[in-house]
């Protein structure tokens, strides 16, 4: 097989560097502590810097390191052009760039700009009423109510972190609009200095030399400018304002100006990585489609949605594979042409996908590699979550007081008081809780896994002693040695990173089988997501990825079996 692109791939493929790419996505406070206090800082990034390299990734999407009063664990930013003390100094992040970019890794910013901490200037400016009052988005109580009593807020909307989305300012007799905490006041988008404020501070990141931007909540900046109230779903007491705020009327305006007025006559190329919440794969079209010059791709949240209850996550649902199955085909063929796929399971939001949709006991490694398998090989950017390169796992919170995420003990704290039992509020959280995703990066077996040699600030996980990245990066049928595989395969054979999509029916309903087709040769792709064996239609080919040794039945994939074969 020819290596060798046609031209026209090959221009794309020089400006659209990320499709052959692969991010690897760093939480800083839980990565590595370089100096004892217990928090992960930069330091300790730099001293891991050859694990990335090992794995082969080509982008660190590096998740908030701005000063912070840490509400939100760094997403309510009070000051965007500074490091917060806890991580280091503006020359420690210099100096991680510039070790990230000697290693050929390209290094990508976390951009929250849909609300800022209550403490950064411009809001402490806003509320004190100077000239800064319509960069947030205040509004009077309720007519014929007083202010500060329950009811009196200006429209109905929850927040994402349970109770109104509205905080009274008994000062100014107004409240101000938080889609999220109280303490992370929504910025006001209409406003044109606002957006020329946040263009400034991207134009000062890349001028610093970084690679590009991940895009928080993104899809929420545009509200409609009424604030009507939302519908309210059975059984609730507030509505949901995500009609009048979500993917709003002014979003593409807002994306396309950004990108002239932050991208457009830069050297080099950049990527742009949009986080959006309840978006469809129509309107992820609008953002990724190149001639339309927003987005290079967006985060959906479809497929980690498909095992949330009527009430949401915290009333989690038996997975249907089925199901997921169609969410993935729906987006592969959606964006087919005109629109790029970011591919994830795992993030900073989400429970470990080992846990959540795969088999962390009996079946642990299998599972763990079916499913990178699963995401790895469709079309698109894969992103992965630290830790997910060596399957790590839920934690088995033993109590709320380890946990450490606002939204989970605020859910904890209303589930209670409406009358759950607590220990079923807290497997709750056990399950899909966001602290799962934050307990430290497993290194070793050694002492708090090797992450810090003070206390951490959050419990590290019991199983660290047999899940770490040192005994695993010794072994040859690892899970680490399986990504990296799957990352070596994305740079190595062009019909990963460019071929088409098209979906295998397969016999047994848990089998996700798809082709990916380019340049004359065909990737077949069989992956059992399930853990009993399963029949399949067999696939021929020259075979370039298993996760089991042997080549067992060619008609039956075992439990959580993978297979990849070339057909030419």
């Amino acid at each position: 097989m020819s290596t060798d692109l046609a031209p026209e791939i090959a221009d794309v493929a020089t400006a659209q560097w990320w499709r052959s790419a692969v991010v690897y996505q760093i939480y800083p406070r839980s990565f590595a502590d370089g100096n004892g206090d217990g928090i992960g800082d930069l330091a300790g990034i730099r001293q891991h810097v050859d694990h990335l390299v090992d794995l082969g990734v080509d982008v660190v999407w590096l998740s908030p390191v701005y000063p912070s009063p840490g509400d939100d664990n760094g997403y309510d930013i009070s000051d965007y052009r500074g490091i917060d003390p806890v991580f280091g100094t503006l020359e420690d992040f210099d100096g991680l760039l510039e070790d990230l970019h000697a290693r050929g890794i390209k290094l990508v910013m976390d951009l929250v700009v849909n609300h800022t901490s209550d403490e950064h200037p411009w809001f402490v400016d806003s509320r004190s009423g100077r000239d800064k009052r319509d960069w947030y988005i205040w509004r009077p109580p309720r007519p014929g109510r007083v202010g500060g009593e329950p009811g009196a807020e200006p429209n109905n909307w929850s927040s994402f972190f349970s109770g109104p989305a509205w905080q009274y300012d008994a000062a100014s007799g107004e409240y101000y609009l938080h889609l999220f905490s109280a303490r992370q006041p929504d910025l006001n988008w209409e406003n044109a200095d606002v957006r020329r404020a946040v263009y400034n501070v991207m134009n000062w990141w890349l001028d610093r030399g970084i690679d590009g931007f991940r895009m928080d909540v993104i899809n929420l900046i545009s509200k409609r400018s009424e604030l009507p109230d939302g519908p309210v779903a059975s059984g609730r007491q507030l509505g949901d304002g995500f009609p009048h705020y979500g993917d709003g009327p002014r979003i593409h305006e807002f994306l396309a100006e950004m990108r002239r007025e932050v991208f457009a006559g830069r050297p080099g190329a950049f990527l742009t990585v949009g986080e959006t919440p309840g978006t469809t794969v129509d309107v992820a079209r609008h953002y990724t489609d190149p001639a339309r010059a927003e987005l290079d791709m967006v985060f959906h949240f479809e497929h980690v949605g498909v095992d949330h209850g009527p009430s949401g996550k915290f009333e989690p649902a038996p997975l249907a594979v089925p199901v997921l199955l169609d969410v993935f085909e729906r987006w592969q063929t959606g964006l087919a042409g005109a629109g790029w796929n970011s591919l994830y399971w795992n993030n900073h939001d989400q429970p470990r996908v080992v846990s959540r949709f795969g088999d962390d006991g009996r079946f642990w490694r299998e599972s763990a590699t079916a499913l990178a398998t699963a995401l790895h090989l469709q079309r698109g950017t894969p992103y992965i979550f630290q830790g997910e390169e060596i399957g790590m796992t839920n934690m088995p919170w033993a109590s709320t007081d380890e946990l450490r995420d606002i939204e989970s003990l605020r859910y904890h704290a209303e589930a209670v008081g409406s009358g759950l039992d607590p220990a079923e509020a807290l497997t709750r959280i056990r399950r899909m809780g966001r602290d799962n995703a934050r307990t430290p990066m497993q290194w070793s077996s050694g002492r708090n896994a090797g992450f810090s040699s003070g206390t951490p600030w959050i419990a590290v996980n019991p199983n660290a002693e047999r899940i770490n990245a040192e005994a695993q990066r010794r072994q040859r049928d690892s899970i680490f040695a399986y990504y990296r595989e799957l990352v070596r395969l994305r740079h190595d054979l062009p019909v990963v990173a460019h071929g088409n999509f098209v979906r295998r029916r397969s016999p047994a309903a848990d089998v996700f089988a798809f082709s990916r087709r380019f340049d004359g040769t065909e990737l077949a792709v069989a992956v059992n997501l399930s853990g009993r064996a399963v029949p399949i239609a067999p696939l021929t080919g020259v075979p370039v990825l298993a996760n089991y040794d042997g080549a067992g039945d060619p008609a039956t994939l075992r439990p959580w079996e993978a297979r990849a074969v070339l057909q030419h």
